[in-house]
């Protein structure tokens, strides 16, 4: 004679949700509090890149900054490239890198080559994380990408710009 078969969820047999809810199974929950948010910075390095970091801006970060690199000819004493908070104000890379976890420098053409591969060496001088997102269709930003492969651990090419929201909510920031 055969067992018959039991299945959860039916009359005299909890369900799943029960069950994991059970002292029994309460052994295996995980009880460690989640680490708190990483201390971001998100670096735009045109115009185009602004843009987006301006409206990933709004989304709800709990320690992320946001900057924009000034042109290749701006530097701040000693050679780094000199940044800007989203509402103008200057802000030194030696500054900005301090207590920073991540760096995620967002491209759209090639005109932020140098301020990637500067900032790119610092965060690697400094063993902080840096990812990088070139946002475009076909050939824009080849320059960027080579200048961002070097030094990003991450190195996300999209045509949508959602997936900087997506990389930031995963990085915890």
């Amino acid at each position: 004679m055969t067992t018959p078969v039991m299945y959860p969820g039916y009359p005299g047999h909890p369900s799943e949700s029960a069950r994991a809810a059970s002292r029994q199974e309460s052994r295996f929950r995980i009880t460690v509090p989640l680490a708190p948010a990483r201390n971001a910075r998100v670096i735009a390095l045109d115009r185009a890149a602004e843009a987006v970091a301006r409206r990933v801006a709004r989304g709800p970060w709990a320690k992320a900054r946001f900057y924009t690199a000034g042109a290749s000819s701006e530097a701040a004493p000693g050679g780094a490239p000199l940044l800007f908070e989203l509402h103008g104000r200057p802000a030194a890379l030696a500054d900005v890198l301090t207590g920073t976890d991540v760096v995620v420098i967002l491209a759209t053409e090639d005109s932020g080559r140098a301020q990637a591969a500067a900032i790119g060496r610092e965060c690697g001088a400094r063993a902080i994380t840096t990812a990088g997102v070139v946002l475009g269709d076909g050939f824009e930003a080849d320059d960027a990408v080579a200048a961002l492969r070097p030094h990003a651990r991450v190195l996300l090419l999209s045509a949508d710009e959602s997936d900087v929201f997506e990389l930031l909510t995963a990085l915890r920031v």
